[in-house]
C-alpha cells in the first residue's frame, strides 16, 4: 500500500485576503506558439506566419492570449500553493491588454481579494486578482480567478 501524500498547497482557512505570490518567469517561445495551435487548433496566421505577423501593427507574431492564460495557471500552480487542495477553477473574468511576444518573460502576481466558505462543498471560495506582467513590468493580461479550495481536515479531536 502506497504511503498518503500530504498535499502542500494551502487550505482555505490558510489564505488571508490581501496574501500576495509572485510566479517565477517564463520566457516564450515559438515552440509554445506551434505547440499551442496544434493543441487549440487556432492557427490564425497572426500566430503562426512570420511574415503575416510583420505586416500587422504588431510587426511580428503574438502569442495566443490563451497561450499566456494557460502559462500563468501553470506557474500559479507551481508556486505551490494549490498543489492538492484546488476542488476546482470555478469562474474566470480575465482582459488581454497587451501583446505576449516570442522572447517575452512574463510572470503572474496573484493576491487573494475574496474568500467566501462553502462547507457544504468542503471548502470555501477564494478570489484571486492575478496580474500577468512581461519582462519590462507591462501588464498584459489581468483578471480574477475564482477557485473552491479544500478545507483541512478534521483531526478527530474537534
Amino acid at each position: 500500500m502506497a504511503p498518503i501524500q500530504q498535499p502542500r498547497g494551502l487550505y482555505f482557512e490558510e489564505f488571508e485576503e490581501g496574501l500576495e505570490i509572485k510566479t517565477r518567469g517564463r520566457t516564450v517561445t515559438e515552440a509554445d506558439i506551434v505547440n499551442f495551435a496544434g493543441v487549440s487548433s487556432d492557427f490564425n496566421q497572426m500566430h503562426t506566419d512570420a511574415v503575416y505577423g510583420e505586416q500587422t501593427q504588431f510587426g511580428q507574431r503574438v502569442a495566443h492570449g490563451l497561450l499566456g492564460l494557460s502559462m500563468v495557471s501553470g506557474l500559479a500552480y507551481q508556486t505551490g500553493f494549490l498543489v492538492d487542495t484546488v476542488i476546482a477553477f470555478t469562474s474566470i473574468e480575465w482582459k488581454f491588454r497587451a501583446p505576449i511576444f516570442i522572447g517575452d518573460t512574463i510572470h503572474a502576481e496573484v493576491k487573494v481579494t475574496k474568500r467566501r466558505e462553502m462547507k457544504a462543498a468542503g471548502g470555501g471560495f477564494v478570489s484571486f486578482d492575478v496580474r500577468v506582467l512581461n519582462q519590462a513590468g507591462e501588464v498584459t493580461q489581468k483578471g480574477e480567478w475564482t477557485l473552491l479550495i479544500a478545507s483541512q481536515p478534521k483531526t478527530g479531536e474537534e
